[in-house]
């Protein structure tokens, strides 16, 4: 008889023993803080190995592959927004209370968060400064810099569909961030308009977009509501920096041809 439990098989001793407070005295909220974030991290663990699974189904023109994985995309962004409801518990006094417990700790410097933007083709070589003292973190991002981005596989699949891929496009280097254009919207708006199966897909992919926006929009009232406009821990203009993200597409082009549709 096998000797596998529940507990084993989720490795819950070593899970549960990662919370950490380190406030002294103890202050209540931080126990919240950190478990949230957490959290957040093991979604970005499972958003990033979504979003490979759906870019190797673009590639391989798998439609319905591809579709499953969106759905499980956007219900996955839902819940994320969902969780700022609990975090957004915390009052800006309870979080003062231990905010120099995280020292130049900061959000800012989620590793997977920021190799999810290059996934996604949110592509700024940039960034990697921030980690020249992680070590296999930064090789870990840089290597999702050098990596084909989720637009670059939606595009092999558009080529299967027929569609011209504009020779710059496919010639871009893949570290450089999308950008949008003309003939691929035309291409989308006929695809839209005489491929109801596809049309499907790309409607799933603008959902996907819209709630990573979504999340963004959220965070960032959730900051401002709890430091306001200060300075973010670990140096990072806080809520000024996320401010600056709001409204960047991953998919230009379909919010583009929303007019035209």
């Amino acid at each position: 008889m096998s000797d596998l439990t529940y507990s084993r098989y989720l490795q819950l001793e070593a899970l549960l023993g990662l919370q950490a407070p380190l406030s002294d005295p103890p202050q209540h909220d931080e126990m919240l803080f950190i478990v949230i974030h957490q959290v957040y991290e093991l979604w970005f663990k499972l958003v990033l190995f979504e979003v490979d699974r759906a870019g190797r189904e673009l590639s391989a023109n798998d439609l319905w592959g591809a579709v499953a994985t969106f759905k499980r995309l956007r219900t996955i962004l839902k819940t994320l927004v969902g969780q700022l409801d609990v975090l957004e518990t915390m009052t800006p006094t309870s979080f003062l209370a231990f905010r120099d417990r995280l020292e130049s700790s900061s959000g800012f410097q989620s590793a997977q968060f920021r190799a999810l933007e290059f996934a996604l083709g949110v592509k700024r070589p940039e960034m990697l400064a921030h980690y020249a003292t992680e070590g296999a973190l930064q090789d870990q991002i840089a290597r999702r810099l050098g990596e084909p981005s989720l637009v670059d596989h939606l595009y092999d699949f558009l080529a299967a569909r027929g569609v011209a891929i504009p020779a710059a496009l496919r010639a871009k280097p893949v570290a450089q961030p999308t950008v949008a254009n003309e003939d691929i919207q035309a291409a989308l708006v006929r695809l839209f308009r005489g491929a109801p199966d596809v049309a499907a897909l790309l409607e799933l992919m603008t959902d996907f977009d819209e709630g990573l926006q979504e999340w963004r929009y959220r965070h960032v009232k959730m900051v401002e509501r709890t430091i306001g406009n200060k300075k973010g821990t670990g140096g990072s203009a806080g809520a000024e920096y996320l401010r600056a993200t709001l409204f960047r597409p991953i998919f230009p082009d379909l919010w583009a041809i929303r007019q035209q549709l």
